[in-house]
Order: structure tokens, then sequence, then C-alpha cells
């Protein structure tokens, strides 16, 4: 049985890859924009209702969240 941090990281790796594949960034810079901007903060906050939504809800969400750090991706 999978531990709920293994849980976290699975969904932090399918919604990194799934925001990766929206813009057309590989993995890597797709995980540096989302630490950069909050993304990533914001999925580790709320991950007990992101986790519950769709991966394009969870990418909108995070799309907000990083504009509102500075970030310029939309």
């Amino acid at each position: 049985m999978r531990t709920e941090n293994e849980n976290k990281v699975t969904y932090y790796i399918y919604c990194i890859n799934h925001f990766a594949k929206k813009f057309k960034l590989s993995s890597k810079e797709s995980f540096n924009y989302l630490l950069k901007y909050g993304g990533l903060s914001f999925l580790d906050e709320f991950y007990d209702v992101e986790h519950l939504l769709s991966f394009n809800d969870a990418i909108k969400d995070m799309i907000v969240v990083c504009k509102d750090n500075g970030g310029y991706l939309q």
C-alpha cells in the first residue's frame, strides 16, 4: 500500500508533466518554473483539495498562482 507521501509525489509529477505539455516545456523547465513562482508550494498546501480535481483544473489553478507571483506563462 502506498503512503500519503508517495501519493503526493506521484501527483506532483503528473501535474508537472501536464503543465510542461500544456506550455511545451521540458519537465525540468516546468518544475523550475512552478518552483520559482509558487505553483509547487500551492499544490503542497492545497493537496487535499487539488488532488480531487482534474489535472486541467489543477493546471488552471497553478497558472493563476504563478501569475500572481510574477510568472509569465498564460
